[in-house]
């Protein structure tokens, strides 16, 4: 259970503080795409979230795209940011992931996996000790089996926070609300 235990919960990507992912010794970011940088249903990435990689960059992060999303959709996004990607990552599979860190010439330890799920960001990425940040889907539109799965990752993250592993706060905003009980 604990392998789908993120390090930390943010209400979107450009929530997080740089200047504590460095105190933790962080260099390097992997990012989801769809529904944590841009919309499941979009082709444009925000200014905020443009703005919030380009920050990245300028504090000396290395940055690299990990998507199971399309590859065309993927190719498009890692070129109009200027980043790279591994594509078809068939997270949670381990090798995406190595994979990234290899392009990045970066350790388990020093990366930091920024992803909306559960079951794919987190799991992937804890299996081989990267930080895991857990973000809250921009939309509630997403593919059909991810839909299903959510009801999984719900039950989870109550559980979690059931044991006290983490707060209800974000917990409570994911969901959509109050928490059910």
């Amino acid at each position: 259970m604990k392998v789908l235990l993120p390090n930390q919960i943010a209400n979107k990507a450009t929530d997080i503080e740089f200047s504590v992912l460095a105190e933790l010794g962080i260099r390097g970011l992997l990012l989801d795409l769809d529904n944590t940088l841009v919309k499941y249903d979009s082709d444009e990435l925000g200014l905020e979230f443009k703005t919030w990689i380009d920050t990245a960059r300028a504090q000396g992060f290395k940055i690299c795209l990990v998507s199971n999303g399309r590859p065309r959709r993927v190719r498009y996004f890692a070129k109009s940011i200027g980043i790279p990607a591994v594509i078809r990552a068939f997270k949670p599979k381990r090798s995406p992931f190595w994979r990234a860190l290899e392009i990045l010439d970066l350790m388990p330890h020093e990366v930091a996996m920024v992803g909306d799920q559960l079951f794919t960001d987190v799991l992937g990425a804890n299996r081989l000790g990267i930080y895991t940040i857990l973000i809250n889907p921009l939309s509630e539109k997403e593919f059909g089996t991810t839909r299903m799965v959510r009801k999984i990752e719900k039950r989870m993250l109550r559980r979690f926070v059931k044991k006290g592993l983490i707060g209800a706060e974000m917990v409570n905003k994911r969901n959509g609300g109050a928490e059910e009980h």
